[in-house]
């Protein structure tokens, strides 16, 4: 939807095609860093009380802060704070509420796709051809789309599964503003504040590890309940507080950043081109971003000229790959750090953590520093948009 809105504002026609019989949301929790918060606001769509803003830390089992996300001032002033907690269906009741009439297709899956110089034909589920000049994946992480362009590759098990929830109960000895990523030896448990359609509440989320080829038959909300017994309030009250019916499961997979996005006159965004673990906390953020940058570089394309559209998709994807390729891998390596390694490794882990400032380092000051370079970023590439609209 991101994608649509952009290509859409540098003028060129947009169709949506969505295989399933509305755009619907996969899960519930989620956090959005300023840069998509802002990527959201120049696509138009409608970013005002959108979400809780939070101030973000990683603590031990016992409370001790390990890391602390500082943001500028005039960055939590500017774009409601640091670290937003909110709901998905929101977020996509408002992209669907900015998109055209007419831009979004439902029911309309693709079979297979073909290119050459001339244009793209895509060969849907209904027996009938669509023709274009661009084709985009925003199809997700088995997408058509790349593995039509670059083949099949296998997805990289996590072995590691999430479950998580939100209530509305009023939780008042909680503290509001706070996002609290918490870790035992085994086990994260986190929770964040909320606002969803004017509404504040919590969401919280536990995660262990979990054999990616043996099927979970446990129930949702008992199994939330006993690991997130070991941590301070109020993880185990808001958890005790969640209607069963609103807890959810994920596996966690992703695939291995490729090298390359842009095949000819088609391209891939979010997680068709780098799904990412939920330990990065920016999979949505980042696809928010792909869309806004990718319209950008579109603008004053002559969408007939192959070669042109060549260029214009391989701009696009350049400064793209490295931002999300880190966050990929970081989200990936912190997965495997708190909850694979070797028994004998965790005490010491633990310790080089809560005394020294390595994780402040890792994840403390290299985040805040990815998030204000997407800002200029966006700042830059605006400022050339403007210019070229005229």
């Amino acid at each position: 939807m991101a994608a649509a809105l952009s290509v859409q504002q540098a003028g060129n026609d947009v169709v949506l095609l969505e295989r399933y019989r509305q755009a619907r949301p996969a899960g519930n929790i989620l956090n959005l860093w300023p840069p998509p918060i802002k990527a959201l606001g120049l696509l138009g769509v409608d970013i005002s009380d959108l979400g809780a803003p939070c101030y973000s830390e990683f603590r031990n089992v016992h409370g001790h802060k390990r890391v602390g996300i500082d943001l500028p001032q005039d960055v939590i002033r500017d774009y409601g704070g640091g670290f937003i907690g909110l709901l998905r269906p929101e977020l996509y009741e408002r992209l669907l509420a900015a998109l055209p009439p007419g831009v979004l297709q439902v029911d309309r899956g693709v079979d297979s796709i073909e290119q050459g110089e001339g244009g793209v034909r895509l060969y849907m589920a209904d027996g009938t051809i669509e023709e274009a000049d661009v084709v985009v994946g925003a199809d997700g992480i088995d997408s058509l789309v790349r593995r039509t362009l670059w083949g099949d590759s296998s997805t990289r098990e996590h072995n590691l599964h999430i479950f998580g929830g939100v209530t509305y109960a009023d939780e008042t000895d909680v503290q509001r503003g706070l996002c609290v990523v918490s870790h035992n030896r085994k086990v994260q448990g986190s929770w964040t504040s909320i606002r969803h359609k004017g509404r504040n509440g919590f969401q919280w989320w536990v995660l262990e590890t979990h054999d990616a080829a043996e099927e979970f038959t446990g129930d949702f909300h008992a199994t939330a309940t006993r690991l997130g017994a070991d941590f301070p309030q109020p993880l185990p009250q808001l958890i005790a507080a969640t209607d069963p019916a609103d807890v959810q499961r994920w596996p966690i997979r992703d695939r291995k950043p490729l090298k390359q996005w842009s095949k000819g006159r088609a391209t891939l965004v979010g997680d068709a081109a780098h799904p990412t673990s939920p330990y990065a906390a920016y999979g949505a953020g980042m696809a928010s971003e792909d869309g806004y940058f990718l319209g950008r570089r579109l603008a004053g394309v002559d969408l007939s000229d192959y070669e042109a559209v060549r260029s214009a998709l391989e701009l696009f994807e350049a400064p793209r790959k490295p931002h999300t390729a880190r966050q990929s891998q970081q989200a990936y390596i912190l997965g495997q750090m708190f909850h694979h390694a070797p028994a004998p490794l965790q005490y010491v882990r633990d310790l080089v953590l809560d005394r020294t400032p390595l994780l402040q380092k890792v994840v403390g000051e290299s985040s805040p520093g990815e998030i204000l370079e997407q800002i200029d970023l966006i700042d830059l590439i605006e400022h050339d948009f403007a210019a070229t609209l005229g």
